[in-house]
């Protein structure tokens, strides 16, 4: 009886689609929903705020600039807060629902509150470093259709 009860709540959800895992190198500037395994190349502080005495209900804010990579290329990845901790050199990971930030033209890579960063076991390949999408700058055309 609770095994039928079981199938019929299971039916009335979506089913979750199987993750389709992209390369560095097919990662388009103002895309969303990708799932990659890189490995963390470096990781550098950009801003640390810390919290101040006076207002309680501020939270500090940590924010890390990584690059990350697999065996097609490099691309920046920004970690935010908590995510700061789990992007360490040398550390594979897999991005979940990754989105596709533009900053000052170039593209960062990004996991917002929608997405999952999981640090699973060393990956086998070695990091294409030659190829920094980062390092491409994006500019803005207007599109006038007639």
């Amino acid at each position: 009886m609770a095994s039928n009860q079981q199938a019929a709540t299971d039916n009335n959800k979506p089913a979750k689609r199987k993750p389709v895992f992209v390369k560095v190198d097919h990662l388009k500037p103002g895309t969303n929903g990708h799932t990659l395994v890189v490995r963390v190349v470096s990781a550098n502080t950009v801003l640390h705020k810390g919290r101040p005495s006076s207002s309680h209900n501020l939270r500090p804010t940590l924010i890390a600039e990584c690059l990350v990579g697999d065996e097609t290329g490099t691309v920046l990845f920004t970690a935010r807060n908590e995510q700061v901790d789990l992007m360490k050199p040398g550390v594979t990971v897999i991005l979940r629902n990754a989105k596709i930030d533009m900053f000052k033209g170039s593209m960062r890579l990004a996991v917002d509150k929608w997405g999952r960063i999981e640090v699973t076991e060393p990956a086998k390949f070695v990091v294409k470093e030659d190829n920094n999408l980062s390092l491409v700058e994006y500019e803005l055309v207007n599109v006038v259709e007639e």
